[in-house]
């Protein structure tokens, strides 16, 4: 059978004069660790261009909708901050006034795989457009907003940056992770989720201040984020959470959505 074909949203830059390579020009990119993790499930990565940029040249007649009969599930990478304006408040500070192109760009994404049945996975930034997709709401900047919480960001350490989590009883990542109660993840956000959205339910919080740290939705489809990045941790080291069973769930649910043409809830997906 032929390999598994995952869209993964693009990371966006804008024209910049200070930039060395293309200072005039938009670009989207696909980061490598991102896309190695994904095919690292023996699947093919295409990354889906936001069309809007490609001014003089947009498309007439191309819609979303073509990338996503095409594909069989969707990967929402990590990258800049959601703007506030998208759920609904104004920036506290002008540094998180985040990216608003991108923001309607990837939850008009998620709302057609959604519409059509394909499983939908969140790293980080894309843990939080699930939310905000679905009408819920983010802390703008946790050390503001959230007292007591720990540091979910250091520039400097960057991936290397950890802290433990909570896997709450009886959720779908309680029975992926058998056993497993606390684990250590990577941090590498300073925004966190608020208030859920429609359907949402938090299946994991960081530990010991009580964050959202993953996700799913109790939804007709296959629909999971975590706010961590399972393409920067070695798998290899026992200390971290093992996030090959999130990426076998994920490509099961998209077979399965492949094979029947039925879309699959989160409970009803087992790892490989």
């Amino acid at each position: 059978m032929e390999p598994l074909k995952i869209g993964v949203s693009a990371r966006l830059l804008y024209p910049d004069p200070a930039r060395v390579f293309l200072p005039t020009k938009s670009v989207q990119y696909l980061e490598q660790s991102v896309a190695n993790w994904i095919m690292s499930g023996e699947v093919l990565a295409f990354m889906i261009p936001e069309m809007s940029l490609a001014s003089p040249h947009t498309p007439k007649s191309l819609k979303v909708k073509h990338y996503v009969d095409s594909l069989d599930g969707l990967l929402l990478q990590g990258g800049a901050d959601m703007s506030p304006k998208s759920y609904g408040e104004t920036p506290i500070n002008p540094m998180w006034a985040g990216d608003e192109v991108r923001d309607q760009y990837e939850i008009e994404l998620f709302h057609e795989f959604v519409t059509q049945g394909k499983p939908v996975f969140g790293i980080c930034r894309g843990h939080q457009v699930i939310n905000v997709a679905l009408g819920g709401s983010l802390y703008q900047d946790i050390a503001t907003q959230c007292a007591g919480a720990l540091h979910h960001r250091n520039e400097e350490r960057y991936e290397n940056h950890f802290h433990d989590m909570r896997i709450l009883p009886q959720t779908w990542l309680a029975r992926l992770y058998p056993g497993v109660t606390t684990k250590r993840i990577n941090t590498i956000h300073h925004q966190a989720i608020k208030n859920l959205g429609e359907g949402l339910v938090a299946e994991a919080m960081s530990e010991p201040d009580g964050l959202v740290e993953a996700i799913r939705w109790e939804g007709h489809s296959f629909v999971v984020g975590v706010q961590w990045h399972p393409e920067f941790m070695d798998p290899k080291d026992a200390s971290l959470i093992d996030s090959r069973p999130l990426l076998q769930a994920f490509l099961s649910a998209c077979e399965q959505r492949k094979k029947t043409g039925r879309a699959s809830p989160v409970m009803s997906i087992k790892a490989a």
